[in-house]
């Protein structure tokens, strides 16, 4: 092989594999949800109040998977609602969570899903009223939950009090113009840990159609229904 022939070869190896670690960096470390974050102004382990405002819809039509359920996160500046399911609060703080709840019911595996943990009080809010445990099994009232197994965290979420409404089909959905008759207004407020760390989070109620047991697809993937509540100081 004549020297400009290899000079040649080298070049497009080279060029190669710097597109490969490119990618790798770009997908894998650069890539992936935003994370919103709650936690800068406030001065942590002084029991700050924190709100957090997220929904939770039946579907998403901002993704590459427009049939996968999804959280979103509203950013505390903007009030946008993003498509992540990453945010940040400050250490030792009261986080005080509102979660919209577009989606219709799925029935719990296991009922413990509808118990209320590691609340204040061990009670959440739905549509205002007070609640210790949602029971799916005598009636179509879980739509998903917001679970953080590392503080022992439950909050079961409500659905529509007309299953058969007709869910907002555009997400993020806004509930300043859809009907309240067709989604549920969930809030609860927990201690955030004094410690910093990555806690994480996830739905528990089986809702990945079409994947083996129902939790495969968005029930495992960052920006869907599973993510991560970092806190910082």
């Amino acid at each position: 092989m004549s020297l400009p022939a290899r000079v040649s070869l080298l070049v497009v190896a080279f060029l190669a594999v710097v597109a490969i670690g490119a990618f790798v960096v770009l997908h894998y470390f650069l890539g992936g949800p935003p994370t919103e974050d709650y936690a800068s102004g406030v001065t942590p382990n002084t029991g700050a109040v924190v709100h957090v405002v997220m929904q939770e819809d039946a579907q998403n039509t901002v993704s590459t998977h427009p049939d996968w359920v999804s959280y979103f996160i509203q950013n505390p500046k903007t009030k946008a609602w993003v498509h992540t399911t990453l945010f940040q609060v400050p250490a030792g703080s009261r986080i005080d969570m509102t979660i919209y709840g577009f989606d219709g019911c799925t029935p719990l595996r296991n009922n413990l899903w509808g118990q209320v943990t590691g609340t204040i009080g061990d009670v959440e809010y739905v549509n205002g009223k007070a609640v210790h445990q949602l029971n799916s099994y005598s009636g179509c009232n879980v739509g998903h939950t917001f679970s953080i197994p590392g503080i022992n965290l439950n909050a079961p979420m409500g659905t529509s009090s007309n299953p058969n409404a007709n869910l907002c089909a555009t997400s993020p959905c806004s509930p300043a113009t859809t009907p309240k008759s067709v989604y549920k207004v969930m809030t609860f407020s927990f201690n955030s840990p004094h410690a910093t760390g990555t806690y994480f989070w996830q739905c528990r109620v089986p809702c990945g159609g079409g994947f083996v047991t129902g939790f495969g697809g968005p029930m495992q993937t960052f920006g869907f229904m599973t993510g991560n509540m970092e806190v910082v100081s």
